[in-house]
């Protein structure tokens, strides 16, 4: 760190950071020598961070924790940690709204609030995805309120519960309006990686936001094509692992299944929106990924009947395989829609606390049908008593059944 780092208590104060995003961040930084704090307005969570416990699942983070809290990590919900800090990392990115749109209030809201806390001299780094041009407002917003800061964007793109791993081995985006602020923040992160990559703050934007759509468009591609197999009652995987088997070009091809989370479709929208909603791929997408719980449903019914006699079971409620992360979880929008046809859906997922939820072998008992929707590696070995199942994913690798 440089000389001015001498003059502040930690080196890092990272904001909204018992998240996803930020721990994971905090607990890199730390193991690598820097004292940070992590400022959180969710007081249960503090408590739970300083008690030395993960409050979420990531690989790889509890030993680390239990290495640096309370030697040079510290977690609070008080905001002088930020006066007190020579870097300010800010894991706080740009919601939608219900109308679909970005919704930049609450970025102005957030650093107009912390706004008596930042003292000259500090660096201001933002790390979650942000609709292109926000970086040059808030510097507008802090220029205004007379702060004399260091203004970066340096979006993570870490893959959740691989955040410990990829932080240390993904090329880092940096970029800044002045080469003072970028030569600040590639020296930050070049303790845990000096893989640097500089752009400017709007390309590094739509980096990030390019990067999750493309993502997004992908599967999307792959749910489609799952779609028109099912209706002609032909087995997708027969016909994907063909496209795959000893074929570069096809090798990144993704299979079918749920995409969903709180990041892709969110950012998807937001390029929409950059765009003027000129953005046919991505709505395209959207409808795609979005409607496949409905086809679930509507081609069961074509098959089947009318569900209206059937208990169905669904088998994994977090948005991803081996998570607890149940946020934006399209399992969640099939259950609603089942709950509707369905006589009765039992829901079962072995790392969410959810009062509602069956046990998996409640679930497998009592299931007419049975749809796999996160692939759990607990689910592996089931036996389901020639019950039917559902498997969009393969991973059970006996071809499709709807």
């Amino acid at each position: 760190m440089d000389k001015e780092s001498a003059t502040f208590l930690y080196d890092v104060c990272v904001v909204g950071g018992c998240g996803h995003v930020g721990l994971p961040f905090a607990l890199v930084l730390a193991d690598s020598g820097l004292k940070i704090a992590v400022q959180d307005l969710d007081e249960a969570k503090v408590q739970q961070v300083m008690s030395g416990h993960m409050p979420f699942m990531e690989n790889g983070a509890q030993e680390i924790l239990e290495r640096v809290i309370g030697n040079n990590l510290w977690a609070k919900n008080d905001p002088s940690q930020i006066s007190n800090s020579r870097y300010v990392v800010v894991v706080i990115g740009t919601p939608v709204d219900r109308h679909l749109n970005p919704n930049f209030a609450d970025i102005n809201d957030f650093f107009n609030t912390i706004s008596p806390y930042l003292v000259d001299n500090q660096h201001i780094i933002l790390r979650s995805t942000v609709y292109p041009g926000t970086t040059e407002k808030v510097k507008s917003i802090l220029d205004s309120a007379g702060k004399r800061l260091s203004i970066t964007f340096c979006p993570e793109r870490i893959a959740q519960g691989k955040a410990i791993e990829e932080l240390k081995v993904l090329p880092q985006i940096v970029s800044g309006f002045d080469d003072r602020s970028i030569r600040e923040a590639s020296e930050l992160f070049s303790r845990i990686n000096d893989d640097i990559v500089v752009l400017t703050p709007i390309e590094a934007e739509l980096a990030k936001l390019f990067t999750n759509s493309w993502r997004y468009i992908q599967f999307a591609t792959a749910n489609q094509f799952f779609m028109i197999a099912s209706q002609y009652n032909l087995d997708f995987y027969r016909i994907f692992d063909a496209m795959r088997y000893n074929y570069p070009r096809t090798a990144g091809f993704p299979g079918a299944g749920f995409a969903a989370g709180p990041c892709l479709l969110k950012d998807t929208l937001q390029l929409a929106a950059f765009n003027k909603n000129n953005f046919f791929l991505g709505h395209a997408a959207m409808l795609v990924n979005e409607g496949l719980p409905s086809f679930i449903v509507e081609e069961l019914k074509k098959t089947h009947g009318s569900l209206s006699d059937k208990v169905i079971g669904i088998l994994g409620m977090a948005f991803k395989a081996n998570n607890d992360d149940f946020r934006e979880s399209l399992a969640y929008k099939l259950r609603k829609i089942l709950g509707v046809e369905a006589k009765e859906v039992l829901c079962t997922d072995p790392f969410i606390k959810d009062d509602s939820f069956h046990t998996l072998d409640e679930t497998i008992k009592r299931s007419d049908i049975v749809i796999l929707a996160s692939p759990h590696d607990e689910y592996r070995d089931i036996d389901f008593a020639g019950k039917l199942i559902v498997d969009v994913w393969n991973y059970y690798g006996q071809g499709i059944t709807l």
